[in-house]
């Protein structure tokens, strides 16, 4: 079966794919090169206006610039979403650049330097605090600095995001504070010379059930309309995290994200009724970008080695790591591919298609069926715009560098 259910998502025209109208052969005289990753502003575009179609109004979609931090993309972005999160001084600096205002801005992500401390603080962003340390520094640098650090509490649930890629709460976790432990904390924020702003809540990535997703949210929720009791002000924000998942192979089903929203709708409201002039926050990477991008490379060669056919191409895992299925997969499987000036091609063959590495691990496709190829064709990979470039070890065997393109 050939395996391409994303290219939908794309205008395939002359038996060739398009990109925001520009063909991929033109894309690439373009661009000067491959490998490159293209990302289609249109595309993005259309994922916020899908999300605002559905999600409640008064709902404030932060976009988490982790997922691709590629500066054209991030200024598109700051036109579409209502706040940036951000995990390090560079990401800061990026998203004032954008010209976002700095109370639509939080740093998130253990282990925060001094220096990075200090430039939230005088950013005038927030600072999602996960250890009782760092609220420690962040007091001392605002006496220092003499100016009022905005923080929220960055809290570590007992529960967990089920179905999630990642789980990053419930058990002992290195991100935010244990819920057990706030009780207290909460007490002490009166006498520290903070803005205490609320609390940020993010359970985990890449989730394709939205049952699992709409649960951790209720529980979300119902922990902190019971902590913000003890704090003698009512909170200013609450960040609900995210979580949303694209679907990646072939078995995947996207997101119903109308059920998300109506259910999120409900919750909003009936934690509106404590806490009416509470802003609710929720920060989205992948699921905002992940399928308004594409890696190309390009065949240099191929071999036939004891009846497999291998398809070597001028990219591989130092350019995307995730598609490799060096990024975190238990069991490798393959991101949809097609070969992007060639597609209507009625022949077909079995494939593996690998990098120039000298490495086993460099591989983007392992058997796969595809139309017959010849050197020079584009290979193409879909699902490419989130976790793909800047998740990459682009240094590993110094191969030559890869480019990233807005269309």
């Amino acid at each position: 079966m050939t395996y391409h259910p994303y290219k939908e998502n794309f205008l395939i025209k002359h038996n060739q794919l398009y990109i925001n109208g520009v063909s991929l052969e033109n894309l690439s005289h373009r661009v000067g090169q491959t490998p490159f990753y293209a990302y289609d502003r249109s595309l993005l575009t259309q994922r916020m206006q899908h999300l605002r179609h559905y999600m409640p109004d008064a709902l404030n979609i932060h976009y988490a610039i982790k997922a691709n931090p590629m500066p054209a993309l991030v200024q598109h972005m700051s036109t579409l979403v209502d706040g940036f999160d951000v995990a390090s001084a560079k990401e800061l600096k990026m998203t004032l650049d954008t010209g976002m205002s700095a109370n639509n801005i939080s740093l998130a992500g253990p282990g925060k330097q001094i220096s990075e401390i200090k430039q939230a603080i005088a950013a005038g962003i927030t600072l999602n605090i996960e250890s009782k340390n760092e609220l420690k520094v962040a007091a001392e640098q605002s006496n220092i600095l003499g100016i009022t650090a905005n923080i929220a509490i960055r809290i570590n649930p007992r529960f967990e995001l089920k179905s999630a890629g990642m789980k990053m709460t419930g058990g002992s976790k290195p991100f935010g504070i244990d819920e057990e432990q706030l009780p207290d904390i909460l007490k002490t924020l009166k006498a520290m010379n903070l803005n205490f702003k609320g609390f940020h809540i993010f359970s985990g990535s890449q989730n394709l059930k939205a049952e699992a997703i709409i649960e951790a949210q209720q529980q979300s929720f119902i922990l902190a309309d019971k902590l913000s009791d003890y704090y003698s002000e009512d909170i200013s924000h609450l960040n609900i995290g995210g979580g949303f998942g694209i679907p990646y192979f072939l078995k995947d089903k996207p997101l119903d994200i109308k059920i998300i929203a109506d259910d999120l709708a409900k919750n909003m409201a009936d934690f509106k009724k404590n806490h009416p002039t509470t802003k609710i926050i929720i920060e989205l990477g992948r699921y905002l970008v992940g399928e308004a991008g594409i890696y190309v490379c390009k065949i240099i060669d191929k071999k036939i080695s004891r009846g497999k056919i291998f398809l070597i191409v001028d990219g591989g895992l130092h350019h995307h790591l995730a598609a490799s299925g060096n990024f975190g997969q238990i069991i490798r499987k393959n991101y949809p591919i097609i070969i992007g000036n060639n597609i209507q091609n009625e022949r077909k063959e079995i494939v593996n298609i690998t990098g120039p590495l000298c490495t086993p691990l460099d591989i983007l496709a392992d058997n796969i069926e595809l139309p017959c190829s010849n050197i020079g064709d584009f290979i193409v990979v879909f699902q490419s715009g989130a976790y793909g470039y800047s998740a990459s070890p682009h240094k590993f065997l110094s191969q030559p560098d890869c480019i990233e393109v807005m269309v």
